[in-house]
């Protein structure tokens, strides 16, 4: 569907079953709407309320509801978002502010659980249950991490759902996180929510069908290379809290090919989540940090034409792999073609603007 200007159809949906309560044809963007793994992002709009259906306010309640955008082109939801602000007077629209249903997770809470010796996935999914109930319609899609662990959360410390699922993902081997969402019914009148806890999200190809090119679709493109804090480090060390009168802490882990290579020795202390105490939690967190942190972080953010880019949620999507292929620029004379993670993305049909974000692993 490369070359279909990206039209976006917008729902106002119950937050409890997901049905929908009324087109919103005057809703218009008050920016880009995007996604990133393993957290909730937020979008602003705005309601034109000479446009807007009878029941605008039913559909639009914060705390009750969910501004669902379809693609008209594939007709599927590529975008979901809770209603949490909505803002309105004496103009003649009302503002919404709304985040994606990762940020439901933020607001329930597990309570008192231990496990010992389970998946990384098993516990994930048991600290997610309190939230599949009373709320949003949210099912589990699950595979195992084939990483089993230890792990404690006490009701008291006061944490949601998504701050301990965050935690477990940060260790090493931890499976990612992201909540999809789907038609529900064969007659589109309802909208479902998937949690997807897997060892990784999308589908990850050497030779991926998404190709972002330039010249081409991508209008332009930066590469940032950071080894700024909590960028790089060659060594890395994992706190925790104070237990007893001692601070639990894991042992340094070190990037030793990369020293004996030449790099210096740059340290990173610090603690991945309130109330560790466990040092094998730690040595965990301390052993994903070195893989990601030694050589520092490479992102690449590209302005792509939507109307020309593949197309979201049928090409590609998040978590996907996808090539940026590009023949020259000033800062690569000699052309890029690499491969990548789609980590986050942004749309604004409006603007006929599509942003991957899409980070190397090395």
């Amino acid at each position: 569907m490369t070359g279909d200007p990206v039209e976006l159809a917008w729902y106002g949906c119950d937050l409890l079953t997901g049905a929908i309560a009324e087109e919103l044809p005057s809703l218009t963007q008050g920016g880009p709407i995007g996604r990133r793994l393993g957290a909730y992002t937020s979008a602003v709009f705005d309601l034109h309320l000479g446009g807007a259906p009878d029941d605008w306010e039913a559909a639009t309640d914060p705390g009750r509801t969910m501004l669902v955008a379809v693609d008209t082109a594939t007709d599927q939801p590529t975008w979901c978002g809770i209603t949490l602000v909505r803002e309105g007077g004496s103009e003649d629209s009302v503002r919404l502010a709304a985040a994606t249903p990762e940020v439901y997770l933020d607001r329930r809470y597990p309570g008192d659980y231990t496990a010992s010796g389970l998946d990384q996935t098993s516990v994930m999914a048991a600290l997610s249950a309190p939230a599949l109930t009373g709320g949003p319609p949210i099912t589990l899609d699950t595979v195992a991490s084939g990483t089993a662990i230890d792990y404690a959360v006490v009701d008291g410390d006061d944490r949601g759902v998504l701050s301990y699922l965050q935690e477990i993902s940060a260790m090493a081997g931890g499976p990612e996180l992201t909540v999809d969402a789907l038609w529900a019914d064969a007659a589109h009148s309802r909208v479902s929510l998937v949690l997807r806890l897997r060892p990784t999200i999308g589908v990850q190809l050497a030779q991926p069908e998404a190709v972002f090119d330039m010249p081409g679709c991508v209008a332009s493109y930066s590469l940032t290379e950071s080894y700024e804090r909590g960028r790089g480090a060659t060594s890395v060390t994992a706190r925790g809290d104070r237990a007893l009168g001692e601070r639990a802490t894991s042992t340094a882990h070190t990037a030793s090919a990369l020293l004996a290579a030449g790099w210096p020795l740059w340290e990173h202390r610090w603690s991945p989540g309130q109330g560790i105490t466990d040092a094998d939690q730690l040595e965990r967190h301390a052993a994903e940090a070195i893989a990601l942190m030694g050589t520092g972080t490479r992102a690449w953010a590209l302005q792509a034409v939507a109307s020309r880019a593949p197309r979201l949620g049928t090409a590609w999507g998040l978590g996907d792999s996808v090539r940026l292929n590009v023949d020259s620029s000033p800062r690569h004379p000699a052309g890029v073609d690499v491969v990548a993670r789609a980590w986050g993305w942004s749309l604004d049909p409006a603007a006929d603007r599509l942003t991957p974000i899409i980070l190397e692993d090395e």
